[in-house]
């Protein structure tokens, strides 16, 4: 009588694909238990988007308190429970959802006690139903293909090893061996078919950055012109701004049309300068959008903070001594010799073009003595673009290196901590040539 041998094999989870996931968050967020509450839904899409882009391990208490529920930068969770009273609310409705709505569904949402980060899941039935490899018959075929892909693969090992020794045998008939080529890292094969064109030996590709337009904050470096065409929104309907820089220095919300200036592209056109000198030198770096980042964060680290549109530029800004920028204008509190009390930019008579900006920037302390702030700020996004340019140009850092010196005791050491003004010429919305103003030391 002969035995009959079962080899069991754990179901292996089908992947859910990014789009799976989002149609599901979709259909929950549409459901009835969601669609009257618009708290939790923004609760459950923004922990969901968050956890898309990678960020799930930055989701706490705090960051829900002030995203979702406009709590502030003081807000304190353990003083303030209203992340995990919505927390438990959003668990119950999503269990309600999955017992009515969504019993049907192929995936399944769940936010875990105690954590924020959602779990998405396959439903067990469809599971079961996708795997088939616990039978008999369909074990012995993969052990029979399993045999067959081992014995090919050895054969085509000793093929190619063969192959190797009868290149290097006629190697040396010749005389030499011929130099190895530097391995050359290749990308997956499912992105390498899509991205082959753009591959070398094709020339480097083009990357463009889009200008959107929008309605940005208008402030007091803006030309009478401009802000003639503006739209003013009371500060009281547009809580979501409460905690930016502007919300705290514009005595007025005045929105001007704009697609050149307050996008970010100068900063994001600067940033790939960074980036590259950083790589050049192998030093590995992060980039964070700054509302992800908390005040503990910039403090800890050492930190390069590009434009100032965002809340902790304005704490960095508190009592230095020297040039102050605040409502677009860059203050001077002792002018030296040639240099004005006011820095504004500068617009032309005719097109009420930009044609001048002016940047800041400043090497700070940090919490620890070790660790660094670089501000990097101009009036508009053409300055900040100039500033990050200047920095990474050998020939403009000389020239500030020297104005440094001077300001120093001996006039031989660069000062640790200090200020630079920087102004640029603006064409079409382009930074030109830009060029060193002055600059201050700032006291250890």
């Amino acid at each position: 009588m002969g035995v009959r041998v079962t080899t069991l094999h754990s179901p292996v989870a089908l992947p859910i694909s990014l789009f799976e996931k989002r149609e599901e968050l979709r259909r929950i967020l549409e459901s009835k238990h969601f669609a009257s509450s618009p708290k939790k839904s923004r609760f459950l899409e923004f922990v969901s988007e968050q956890a898309f882009l990678g960020n799930g391990d930055k989701l706490n208490e705090y960051l829900i308190g002030v995203e979702v529920y406009d709590r502030g930068p003081e807000f304190n969770s353990q003083k303030d429970p209203i992340v995990r009273v919505q927390g438990h609310e959003i668990r119950r409705l999503l269990k309600k959802y999955y017992e009515e709505e969504g019993k049907d569904s192929l995936v399944h949402v769940a936010l875990p006690s105690g954590a924020y980060v959602p779990v998405f899941g396959r439903n067990a039935t469809e599971e079961a139903e996708n795997s088939e490899l616990a039978t008999e018959p369909a074990a012995s075929g993969s052990h029979r293909r399993g045999r067959l892909h081992l014995a090919f693969t050895l054969t085509l090992a000793a093929g190619c090893l063969v192959l190797a020794l009868l290149l290097v045998a006629r190697g040396w008939r010749n005389g030499k061996v011929a130099q190895s080529v530097p391995a050359v890292t290749a990308l997956p094969e499912d992105l390498e078919w899509f991205w082959r064109p753009f591959l070398p030996p094709a020339e480097p590709p083009l990357i463009v950055i889009p200008n959107h337009p929008l309605l940005r904050a208008a402030h007091g470096g803006d030309s009478p012109q401009t802000l003639a065409r503006g739209h003013q929104i009371p500060k009281a309907d547009l809580p979501e701004f409460r905690d930016t820089i502007h919300f705290r220095e514009l005595k007025r919300f005045l929105f001007v049309p704009s697609v050149t200036d307050f996008t970010s592209v100068g900063e994001t056109m600067g940033l790939v300068s960074l980036c590259q000198m950083f790589s050049n030198v192998g030093q590995q770096y992060r980039v964070q959008q700054s509302r992800l980042v908390n005040f503990e964060e910039i403090k800890g680290n050492n930190a390069i903070l590009l434009g100032g549109n965002q809340s902790w530029s304005g704490r960095v800004f508190l009592n230095v001594q020297g040039f102050h920028f605040q409502s677009g204008v860059i203050t001077n509190t002792k002018p030296q010799p040639g240099e004005q009390s006011l820095y504004r930019p500068e617009f032309d008579p005719v097109t009420n073009q930009l044609r001048r900006d002016y940047a800041l920037v400043l090497m700070l302390p940090n919490e620890r003595s070790d660790k660094r702030v670089l501000l990097i700020y101009g009036i508009y996004t053409q300055g900040s673009q100039a500033a990050i340019e200047f920095l990474t140009n050998p020939e403009r850092m000389a020239d500030l290196r020297k104005a440094l010196m001077e300001l120093s005791l001996d006039h031989k050491t660069v000062p640790t901590y200090f200020q630079a003004l920087l102004t640029t010429t603006v064409e079409n919305a382009v930074p030109g040539n830009f060029s060193l103003v002055a600059v201050r030391t700032i006291p250890n």
